[in-house]
């Protein structure tokens, strides 16, 4: 039986008719408004591709918006897939083994996530340089077809390093802080506590959150590039004085959007 990417890839097709996205965009918790900037958008609802996963996040709207941006054909993800909300990491690899069979040749991420680092402020940007799975979870467990990549996929270069280079270099250019870092994830959906955020600093990562990584391991293992960005909305537990909320971590994403949506639109001009 073939995996559901191939029936998602046809009915995808079908629905765009003569549009053939080159760039694909996953949009986190309160950054759906990034898609305001394609023009002649075309709205397609994940309900509308029969067995579709679904999204029930408060903040992610569950549809693709495709268009133009900057010149470029994108497909954008307005609300992702989380393992929180009952999905196997397997269904995320079906969505980005879709990009690979619509002919997506690059990946961009963004999420909103947590600092455990005191030099990355609520409302900074974080271009992301690598990952910790802290959610022992893994998209490739399973039958492997080797049409779409190889058993045991190299992740030396999770994180393309030439997108790396060009989004520093067009972040200066506006003159926007850019915080670099190591993303850890965690299955949510709780909060992390305390002990938790103090284990992850000691492992090596900067901000922790619930997403991104099943997406980037399996864009790396379809040999799509990927380039990752955390909007930072809030100081791990006890690093902050007050409770965690998804409310505050929407708030201060929808806030910090104009500046990365600013960074997108120029790095997608130059892809």
């Amino acid at each position: 039986m073939s995996e559901p990417c191939y029936s998602f890839a046809e009915q995808l097709k079908k629905l765009l008719g003569s549009f053939s996205p080159e760039i694909a965009l996953i949009l986190g918790s309160g950054l759906g408004d990034i898609a305001s900037a394609i023009t002649s958008p075309l709205i397609i609802d994940y309900s509308q591709i029969k067995g579709f996963p679904q999204s029930s996040v408060s903040g992610h709207l569950g549809r693709f918006v495709a268009g133009t941006l900057q010149g470029k054909r994108v497909l954008c993800m307005q609300g992702r897939i989380h393992l929180y909300e009952g999905h196997s990491p397997q269904v995320i690899s079906q969505i980005i083994k879709t990009f690979k069979l619509l002919g997506i040749k690059t990946l961009i991420v963004t999420n909103a996530a947590g600092s455990l680092n005191p030099d990355i402020l609520p409302g900074s940007i974080m271009l992301i340089t690598d990952h910790i799975n802290f959610s022992f979870a893994n998209p490739l467990i399973g039958a492997n077809d080797d049409r779409l990549g190889p058993r045991f996929p190299d992740m030396s270069n999770a994180y393309t390093k030439d997108l790396q280079t060009l989004a520093r270099k067009t972040a200066a250019r506006h003159n926007l802080a850019l915080k670099e870092g190591v993303y850890l994830m965690v299955s949510g959906p709780n909060f992390e506590t305390a002990a938790e955020v103090k284990a992850f600093a000691i492992l090596g990562a900067d901000a922790v959150g619930m997403s991104t990584v099943p997406e980037v391991i399996s864009a790396n293992h379809v040999g799509i590039n990927v380039l990752g960005f955390s909007i930072i909305t809030n100081m791990g537990t006890g690093l902050q004085k007050s409770a965690q909320t998804h409310c505050e971590t929407l708030a201060v994403a929808n806030r910090a959007a104009a500046n990365l949506s600013l960074l997108l639109t120029d790095i997608v001009k130059e892809l």
